[in-house]
């Protein structure tokens, strides 16, 4: 039962007006820390936040999407060396987690803890919706949730209990992303087979008409997510990641 509503699953973006209990999101984020962490160092913080002016605060750094102040929670997940980091200094121990392999490990730390809680929020019916934002705007988040040196925001979620249940959104085959023992590249034949389908959604073919473009991909690489915005919001993070101490 329990997988069918995994793969039954759905991004929501609209939520009833009712608050999720301060005991349930305690047990899921206890759930969540469960999953697997490097070396066992939990090297990740999630900020949770439910005053509406502080979700106010943090809206224009996720573009003022409107989940971020209607959801009656927002949670901000975090790279966290900080809290580690002072425990080896006051256990006479030499840290050396400043650089770009130990911003990663915490990184993964964050995510997979993230994901678990995600898993554990929908089975217990609530739904959540990823802020892909959080990597645009890292200093803006930083600011608003007064996070110190060694803490950097790397996924946000907005969760509450659905007030709609959206289509679901199509996936790529499993023979796409699936390799036996080896990797297996893709020649063009291969990825015409493969994007076909998702080509052929009325919805996508209507996202192509509406842009003026030839194809899918065009929307893709000329609208949502463009060379020039993508090497802009590099050179912010990589600068806000410098300024919280991960300076490598």
């Amino acid at each position: 039962m329990d997988s069918q509503i995994l793969r039954q699953r759905r991004t929501i973006r609209k939520y009833k007006d009712k608050d999720i209990p301060q005991s349930l999101l305690n047990s899921l984020l206890q759930t969540a820390a469960q999953a697997s962490t490097t070396g066992n160092m939990q090297l990740y913080s999630v900020i949770v936040t439910r005053d509406a002016e502080k979700k106010k605060a943090l809206a224009p750094a996720h573009f003022n999407q409107p989940m971020v102040t209607a959801a009656p929670v927002v949670l901000t997940f975090c790279a966290d060396f900080n809290r580690f980091v002072k425990w080896c200094e006051l256990r006479n121990a030499k840290p050396g987690y400043d650089n770009f392999q130990s911003f990663l490990t915490a990184t993964l730390d964050a995510v997979i803890f993230t994901q678990q809680f995600c898993t554990a929020a929908e089975l217990e019916g609530l739904g959540i919706c990823y802020l892909g934002t959080t990597t645009y705007n890292p200093d803006m988040i930083i600011k608003a949730l007064s996070l110190p040196k060694l803490v950097m925001p790397v996924t946000t979620i907005t969760a509450g209990y659905p007030d709609d249940m959206p289509q679901q959104p199509d996936r790529l085959p499993s023979c796409a992303y699936i390799h036996e023992e080896q990797y297996n590249d893709y020649d063009g034949k291969a990825i015409d087979s493969l994007y076909a389908p998702k080509e052929a959604l009325p919805e996508n073919r209507g996202y192509v008409e509406e842009n003026g473009k030839e194809t899918l991909a065009q929307v893709f690489t000329d609208i949502r997510y463009t060379k020039q915005n993508n090497e802009i919001f590099s050179v912010k993070f990589l600068e806000t990641l410098k300024s919280q101490g991960f300076d490598f």
